[in-house]
């Protein structure tokens, strides 16, 4: 194996135990949301921006796109149930987008948002012990045609939350 070889491959283990890393961190950030008052929203905020950097790492070219990770529609449900309570009032919020007239508005959920990204996430670190090539084509494949959407959409919202302190 070549130089560039070594270093690609080794390059790459850096980044898929990197996103290894933030998807544990910010499981147990949802897995324990509520227990410590309001302090795990802010570290979500903190957390998303570099998990959307360490998952631009990977060269994502070559992921197939029929790799989806599978979920379980009632603990995801759950889940969403228990952000959504958790939030209140923080939850909702409109998207961005050029209105054509008689179109109605779009809003947007972030506790949704974070219940898909949590699901993504979850199911890949399951898979990531037997499979670590099909956890991370896995993470890369939803990123690239679903929670992608959900992971920008929730910076966002995350950001305009912090700038009217509403956080905590």
């Amino acid at each position: 194996m070549s130089y560039a070889e070594r270093l690609s491959t080794y390059s790459m283990d850096y980044a898929i135990a990197a996103i290894a890393d933030l998807a544990n961190r910010y499981c147990r950030l949802i897995e324990r949301s509520g227990a410590d008052g309001g302090s795990w929203l802010t570290e979500i905020a903190a957390l998303l921006p570099r998990l959307h950097a360490a998952l631009w790492s990977v060269d994502a070219r070559a992921v197939p796109l029929d790799l989806r990770l599978k979920a379980d529609l009632d603990a995801r449900f759950e889940l969403y149930t228990h952000l959504l309570t958790l939030l209140g009032e923080r939850d909702g919020y409109w998207l961005e987008f050029d209105r054509i007239d008689g179109e109605q508005a779009m809003t947007g959920s972030l506790a949704d948002d974070l219940t898909d990204i949590y699901c993504e996430l979850k199911g890949g670190l399951a898979l990531l012990a037997a499979d670590p090539q099909w956890a991370i084509h896995g993470w890369l494949t939803g990123y690239a045609h679903h929670w992608g959407q959900h992971l920008v959409d929730a910076e966002r919202h995350l950001a305009t939350l912090s700038a009217q302190g509403r956080l905590d």
